[in-house]
């Protein structure tokens, strides 16, 4: 539940996304002997490990907690909406239910029976709820944390994965007060619920405990920001790419943290796309596979919130009319992507007179030295570039007309 080491942290910045250095040094090797088409193979690889790769998070804790609500919130739907999880005053789970996201289906949320219940008492809970499956668990409780929700983060720790204190309807929680009091110090308040959570912990045994105060259904109030971050954090590289893209477009952060995780991803389908084989875009002066550009563009769009549906749900979370956000997208982002609309864009036109020693600065050196000298990759590099900047700057000014911020 901590960060990555400075030395990780470095690895990280000086090597292209998710490949090991003896990942690079086959990648080089391959290159050097067979050019792109042997590298091919092993960028399709990666691409294949990274699109199959799963995350699991499993979300527990006793019955009327908001479990549901929650899981709800993080994929982005409303309970109304398809595939949402069933909300229910009274325990609806029976037994372990995975969502999956809307978008990236390889992440999934299960929503677990409460712990405690005659069903499933605390001792026999991780075995029956199949424990290895999970990356990591988050403990919910709307009230206090009590003596069964120690017990199972306990045996979670023991067993060597994480787990968060989450204490959920907050929101509910300050406006029973206000009705009672009329006033209330809200920062106050939340610090006393804050600290009661901590008390009970710590009695249990927790030395140091953080607990995580939410609202499901007021995301960008309280600790719901801070959570992601948490979660985020104690992820690794891999994973920590998924989550991130999987999580609603709630705050400009939120979009550039995703197209930081996207431009990473550029130059491997660059290589797909560059190459023997590879013909011009009429219109364009470019030769790429034209099938894996307009797929990775989609595939952008789609990690931030640039399509019907999300943008729908986006609307109706913002209450605002769907209209309103898609006015902010730049045209013809909206419709089918063809080599038209990239001709239209000028995303092509704009990278044609690019030198290689351009490229080779502004890309990471390991790779850059391999394939700076190839044309086709470094057209189709600065094409989705160019495409995912235009629809970046799309995705903040839609988060910015949803939520009114500046």
């Amino acid at each position: 539940m901590g960060g990555a080491s400075s030395s990780e942290q470095t690895a990280e910045t000086e090597t292209p996304a998710f490949f090991t250095q003896e990942e690079l040094s086959k990648l080089k090797s391959n290159f050097e002997t067979g050019g792109v088409e042997k590298v091919k193979p092993l960028i399709e690889k990666k691409v294949t490990e990274l699109d199959n790769t799963e995350l699991n998070i499993a979300v527990t804790g006793e019955t009327g907690t908001g479990k549901s609500t929650f899981i709800n919130a993080m994929r982005g739907l409303r309970s109304t909406d398809p595939g949402a999880a069933e909300v229910g005053t009274t325990e609806t789970t029976m037994e372990p239910s995975g969502y999956p996201h809307p978008i990236l289906p390889n992440v999934r949320y299960w929503d677990l029976p409460g712990i405690g219940t005659t069903r499933f008492p605390a001792g026999k809970y991780l075995t029956e709820m199949k424990f290895k499956r999970y990356d990591f668990f988050i403990i919910i409780s709307a009230f206090r944390f009590r003596e069964s929700d120690a017990k199972l983060a306990k045996e979670i720790k023991r067993l060597g994965k994480d787990f968060y204190f989450v204490r959920s309807k907050v929101d509910v929680d300050l406006d029973s007060m206000r009705k009672e009091y009329k006033v209330i110090n809200e920062e106050e308040e939340l610090g006393k619920i804050r600290s009661d959570c901590i008390r009970k912990l710590r009695e249990a045994g927790f030395l140091d405990p953080t607990v995580f105060l939410i609202s499901s259904f007021e995301q960008d109030r309280f600790d719901f920001n801070r959570l992601n971050e948490g979660l985020e954090g104690d992820l690794n590289n891999v994973k920590k790419r998924i989550f991130v893209l999987a999580l609603p477009n709630l705050s400009v952060e939120i979009v550039q943290k995703k197209n930081v995780i996207l431009k990473k991803h550029i130059w491997m389908f660059a290589t797909l796309s560059g190459g023997l084989g590879a013909v011009p875009v009429p219109g364009v002066s470019l030769a790429c596979d034209i099938c894996i550009v307009i797929g990775a563009i989609v595939h952008f769009r789609k990690c931030l919130g640039l399509d019907d549906a999300s943008l729908q749900r986006l609307a109706e979370r913002a209450g605002k009319p769907v209209e309103d956000l898609k006015a902010e997208i730049k045209a013809p982002l909206l419709g089918e992507i063809t080599p038209d609309v990239i001709v239209r864009l000028g995303w092509g036109a704009a990278v044609v007179t690019v030198s290689a020693m351009e490229f080779a600065l502004d890309f990471v050196p390991v790779i850059g030295s391999i394939f700076g000298a190839g044309s086709s990759f470094l057209m189709t590099y600065k094409l989705l570039s160019a495409a995912l900047k235009d629809l970046t700057e799309s995705a903040t000014r839609v988060v910015k007309v949803a939520f009114a911020s500046d």
